[in-house]
């Protein structure tokens, strides 16, 4: 008995086989009989015919390719315009090939009507999705906005064609788009409140590239991260810094911090601090600092450099050193600081300019002695008797 029922079963088996076989040919289970020489002939048949019409369909499609290779010089087509007639044709020949095959396997005619609107809307939408990115271009360039917006730009307009052109190729199998985007509106709806911090970095990145207040290029502090901006991205904004080291700030931080935009202007204004020695003549100093900006490279002729006194100190007569640089050396602006001081430091030294060093004087009466400490001072001092007939000793004060 078990071994006739695992017949019955496979017996079953191969029937439902054998009917899914007869009907994928074109047959019918309304038959009393199944011709299978019949039906593989019309098989056979209506393989023909997709064969000749698929070749004469490459035919035409080779046929305009030739055209369009050998006469682009005399349509004036240039490389971008040729690739893009090249995309349609080869986008017409393969829909018109499914359509081809389509009509001979059995599809109704309104499938294939169908088929054929969501093809020519889906081909409107492509062409618009490969145009719209030279078009935003050409609208950025011509009103002088920025690299980051072009790319913001171009991926809402990619993120709307691709939801229209999808929504208008289901709309001609008979979906209901107003009840999708009603749906996909509620989803929405409760993901923005799911990710509130993406969406208000996501706001604060739109208004980062709206306002334009530092782009992509810019040099800019921002909590203390000084660096150069490499990237706005609609979460990010990404900082390089002088090490090497990128920084990846929220936008709604960047949104709410102070930020200093270092090179917004044609030139930017540095400086360093030198000091000279009171006996030092100031004229002299000054000569030797200005020389030694004009010598350096980096340095901007316009605006005027400038070495004036900014404090007479403890220990010397202290210089404020104002030089111009161009925005592409505000990178470099450490390394440019410290040559220009080893660089006056040198000058200093050739024009017999000393550079003082902390000390103290004491005037002391002549008849005390005072023992003399053995350890030795962290700082001179310079220990001067009433009697001017005696010369100064220098004694060191402990550590």
């Amino acid at each position: 008995m078990a071994i006739a029922g695992i017949t019955d079963f496979f017996q079953e088996i191969a029937r439902d086989l054998y009917s899914s076989l007869y009907l994928a040919i074109g047959g019918s289970l309304e038959e009393d009989s199944r011709d299978w020489s019949s039906h593989a002939v019309e098989l056979v048949s209506t393989g023909i015919k997709i064969l000749i019409l698929l070749v004469v369909l490459g035919f035409f499609y080779w046929l305009a390719i030739y055209l369009l290779k050998h006469n682009r010089a005399r349509i004036r087509l240039n490389d971008r315009r040729t690739k893009i007639a090249r995309s349609a044709l080869r986008y017409m020949w393969v829909v018109a090939s499914l359509l081809a095959i389509m009509s001979q396997i059995y599809f109704e005619p309104s499938t294939v009507k169908a088929t054929a609107k969501a093809c020519i809307w889906a081909g409107i939408y492509y062409v618009l999705w490969t145009s719209s990115g030279h078009i935003i271009h050409k609208v950025l360039v011509h009103y002088g906005l920025n690299a980051s917006i072009e790319q913001l730009l171009q991926n809402m307009f990619s993120v709307l064609i691709l939801v229209f052109g999808l929504a208008s190729v289901m709309a001609q199998f008979g979906f209901d788009i107003v009840s999708l985007v009603a749906g996909l509106g509620i989803v929405g709806l409760a993901v923005g409140f799911a990710a509130q911090s993406t969406l208000a970095n996501f706001i604060a990145g739109i208004t980062i590239l709206i306002e334009q207040s530092f782009q992509v290029g810019d040099w800019i502090n921002i909590n203390d991260n000084e660096g150069r901006v490499v990237l706005i991205s609609l979460r990010t904004t990404h900082v390089l810094t002088r090490d090497n080291i990128t920084v990846i700030i929220p936008n709604s931080t960047v949104a709410s911090a102070e930020v200093t935009n270092i090179t917004s202007k044609n030139f930017i204004r540095f400086d360093v601090r030198v000091r000279i020695a009171f006996e030092d003549d100031i004229d002299t100093a000054r000569k030797e600092i200005l020389q030694v900006l004009i010598d350096t490279d980096v340095v901007l002729k316009r605006p005027e450099t400038s070495a004036t006194v900014a404090e007479i100190g403890e220990y010397g007569v202290f210089f404020i050193v104002r030089f111009w640089v161009k925005p592409a050396s505000v990178a470099r602006m450490p390394k440019i600081k410290e040559g220009l001081q080893e660089d006056i430091k040198r000058a200093f030294d050739a024009a017999n300019i000393s550079t003082p060093y902390p000390h103290m004087r004491l005037l002391m009466p002549k008849d005390v002695d005072y023992p003399i400490p053995t350890k030795p001072f962290a700082t001179t001092t310079q220990i001067v008797t009433e009697d001017s007939s005696l010369k100064p000793s220098l004694v060191k004060s402990p550590e």
